[in-house]
């Protein structure tokens, strides 16, 4: 059994009242920590850990994102596995994000306004410049609706839906708060999405043979 935060209130999925700011407990952290968590509109939400298929393909991803944008001279800082916090009652977990340093310097800010000593130790608080999710089977509509919502109520300018079982790629901009279609493909199709000039995806490397 999980242990207990509170006697009114242990640290289980399905309980609700919880928000971003409890995580700043060390106790309820130290238990965020041993799983894979996220707060859905106050809910606590135990998330399936991720598909060999589908974290191989968003690795392969980045890797082709970091070779472009390194040739360039562009910073590549992506990371996977990211918390985002979209307000109180809602806190993300990202399969992979791209902060620019433009977002760095933002985020570093808003630790600052929120009394944090050091950003590096602060959940990100604000919209990354790409956001890539890893479709999981079963928790389609998690990713396709409810994180479309979240991301563009939260002002994340790119978000990329991968689905390494429909072997797809949609890569989505955000307009006048909601996102339409940048570009889409799938199995051995490659794109060219707007946010990196440049660039042309195989989407054939994404995919087990």
């Amino acid at each position: 059994m999980p242990d207990s935060v509170t006697a009114s209130r242990p640290f289980e999925p399905g309980t609700t009242g919880w928000t971003a700011g409890d995580l700043e407990d060390p106790r309820i952290a130290r238990q965020w920590e041993r799983g894979r968590y996220e707060i859905v509109e106050g809910v606590l939400t135990k998330m399936p850990p991720a598909y060999f298929a589908g974290g191989r393909s968003v690795l392969e991803l980045i890797l082709i994102l970091k070779g472009h944008l390194q040739a360039r001279g562009i910073p590549n800082d992506f990371a996977a596995e990211v918390d985002l916090i979209i307000d109180e009652e809602r806190v993300a977990i990202a399969d992979a994000v791209w902060l620019t340093p433009q977002d760095k310097t933002k985020h570093a800010e808003a630790a600052r306004k929120a009394g944090r000593s050091d950003p590096t130790r602060t959940r990100v608080l604000v919209p990354p410049t790409l956001v890539i999710e890893s479709v999981s089977p079963g928790h389609e509509r998690h990713d396709t609706r409810t994180k479309r919502r979240w991301y563009a109520e939260f002002g994340v300018p790119n978000y990329w839906l991968l689905d390494a079982f429909a072997r797809s790629l949609e890569c989505l901009v955000l307009e006048a708060g909601a996102y339409r279609i940048d570009v889409a493909g799938r199995d051995q199709d490659e794109i060219k999405p707007s946010l990196f000039a440049g660039l042309s995806v195989p989407l054939a490397r994404l995919w087990e043979s």
